[in-house]
């Protein structure tokens, strides 16, 4: 079925014209993108088809397709048709992402969205004790070591560090909850990175995820949510100075 014909059978009724075309032409583009009848990765058909398609102008394709870029359901590029992006939990969270921003810019901002955080990786150590394959343990393990070769070299153990946690995030096999830890990570670090370079600070936060390691090596759920409090907490106090200015 070639493209023009897909966007026929999708336009039985034909799209308003006037101020709200383009909002219609939206909608029907979504509808194909969600349904996979534009699937992902394919460009959208040519700029002309499309405006003889649904008898609209170039202008109302074009506020469309902004629309659509907008929401992550396209990735339009200068001079290249525009490519479907079929919506996935990164998806909604990137659409969101600037919207959260502007929320992180005060400081309360920042410890709601910590304190989600902390409920999130509560669970995820409790379960992880009570749930974790060998596999997954091991991979805590080595995140763990390579957090501690790291501790100092303040970039190195930055990134080491998000992996320690991106372990915990990855070990209940659902994909919302890693990019839950995207997320976090893009929105928490402007924080992090204007902290100097202290390797005690590190060797702190690498003795906090030991702890939290050991916990879910044994077994104790109550220890490791324990331990992700304490660790949490030091972070936060951390951040805190950040947000006040008295580092």
């Amino acid at each position: 079925m070639s493209e023009l014909s897909i966007f026929k059978s999708e336009a039985d009724d034909p799209v308003v014209h006037g101020h709200r075309a383009a909002d219609d032409l939206f909608r029907e583009f979504e509808k194909m993108i969600i349904s996979g009848k534009l699937a992902d990765g394919e460009p959208l058909p040519p700029e002309r088809e499309i405006v003889e398609s649904f008898g609209v102008s170039r202008t109302v394709v074009r506020e469309a397709i902004l629309a659509l870029s907008n929401k992550g359901l396209v990735e339009a590029k200068p001079r290249y048709r525009p490519v479907v992006r079929k919506p996935s939990f990164d998806t909604a969270i990137d659409t969101v992402g600037n919207v959260v921003s502007m929320l992180l810019e005060d400081s309360e901002g920042v410890k709601n969205l910590f304190d989600t955080r902390v409920m999130v990786e509560v669970y995820l150590a409790r379960q992880a004790a009570l749930e974790a394959t060998r596999e997954g343990v091991q991979s805590l393990k080595d995140a763990l070591e390579e957090n501690e070769a790291a501790i100092d070299n303040m970039e190195l153990f930055f990134h080491t560090d998000i992996k320690f946690h991106r372990v915990m995030y990855t070990m209940p096999g659902n994909p919302l909850l890693v990019s839950i830890h995207k997320a976090y990570i893009t929105w928490l670090k402007p924080n992090w990175t204007k902290m100097p370079s202290l390797p005690a600070r590190n060797r702190l936060n690498f003795e906090s995820h030991t702890a939290i390691y050991n916990a879910i090596l044994m077994r104790d759920p109550e220890k490791a949510e324990e331990a992700v409090r304490k660790h949490l907490s030091d972070a936060w106090q951390q951040i805190n100075k950040i947000l006040s200015g008295s580092h």
